[in-house]
């Protein structure tokens, strides 16, 4: 069968990810990938808008991206704008420039879309079987929930509660004070309501998490049992007692102090505190032993409509 080449790239309120990959029908193979801190959120998305520095970091990260895609002579390329963008008032001011001056057309995903396409992402990377799960992708400015199996997803919303959000609302002190904490978990119980009521109605007996967060967990888990990752995996299990542990050191310790646990990488580091808050949150409603961590997220579920349906492989 006859390879083509295509890009994604995946704009996400806290990191840019480029993913070129070659096609034969049914599996895909990565030429190429890379995430920047853009940060593209910072300091304007709680005011639904995008900071000048913020947009002068996109504009830089999307023209080396687009020298690496012309570079590759791909003309098949996917750009996918999230919660940052969605809901800033200048949002559409800077998809028309990124447009007219880096020639990249950029898609301002809806909620659900982005909720759908991380389901197929999820589905892609063999974490599903046929029972109910609830998946989650903790985002920079949006968390997306979808609760389904391996044959459809059930019920998905997204909520514009993501890293950056939380932390610009709540982690005053650091390390984070057990009163933000307070006012963090009171502020997620009204604004998940109707997340609670359905895993009321559809009872989801595992939890998936997707990329981001999930991968420096894991990270940090391997390194602490003093092991290394297979390649080439697209899923792990994290006991839910090790994350327990994680969760507690992460919450004692200053940036400074998080910079240097073994497993932790930069670009997490600030946002890590009110993620793992979140997942520490979602555990109150769902009884598991270990979480299902996914490799595979939004980028990968943009890839997975390129691909031959009903008969997708890895």
């Amino acid at each position: 069968m006859n390879t083509r080449k295509a890009a994604v790239i995946d704009m996400g309120t806290n990191t840019f990810h480029l993913l070129l990959v070659e096609l034969d029908g049914v599996s895909f193979k990565t030429i190429y990938k890379e995430k920047i801190p853009v940060k593209l959120g910072k300091g304007g998305i709680n005011q639904n808008t995008l900071a000048e520095d913020a947009i002068k970091r996109a504009y830089h990260t999307l023209t080396h991206f687009k020298n690496l895609i012309d570079g590759e002579h791909i003309d098949q390329v996917f750009a996918f704008a999230t919660s940052a963008v969605r809901n800033a008032e200048n949002g559409p001011d800077f998809v028309k420039t990124v447009k007219e001056t880096i020639g990249i057309n950029i898609q301002v995903l809806s909620g659900s879309e982005e909720a759908q396409m991380i389901y197929e992402g999820i589905r892609l990377s063999g974490s599903l079987n046929g029972q109910t799960d609830l998946m989650m992708d903790i985002g920079g400015g949006s968390v997306e929930f979808i609760i389904g199996n391996s044959q459809e997803s059930l019920w998905k919303q997204s909520f514009e509660i993501g890293g950056q959000r939380l932390l610009e609302l709540f982690h005053y002190h650091d390390p984070i004070l057990p009163e933000e904490i307070d006012k963090l978990e009171s502020y997620l119980e009204e604004k998940l309501q109707p997340l609670i009521e359905a895993i009321k109605t559809y009872n989801p007996v595992g939890l998936v998490g997707a990329s981001g967060t999930f991968d420096t967990l894991t990270d940090i888990y391997f390194e602490s049992m003093l092991q290394c990752k297979l390649t080439g995996r697209h899923v792990f299990e994290l006991p839910v007692e090790e994350y327990e542990a994680i969760h507690r050191m992460i919450l004692s310790k200053n940036k400074e102090e998080r910079l240097v646990i073994p497993g932790m990488i930069p670009m997490r580091v600030d946002m890590i505190v009110v993620a793992s808050s979140l997942i520490e949150f979602i555990l109150r409603y769902i009884d598991i032993d270990f979480i299902t961590c996914s490799h595979y997220a939004l980028k990968e579920g943009a890839i997975a409509s390129l691909l031959i349906p009903e008969q997708t492989t890895l």
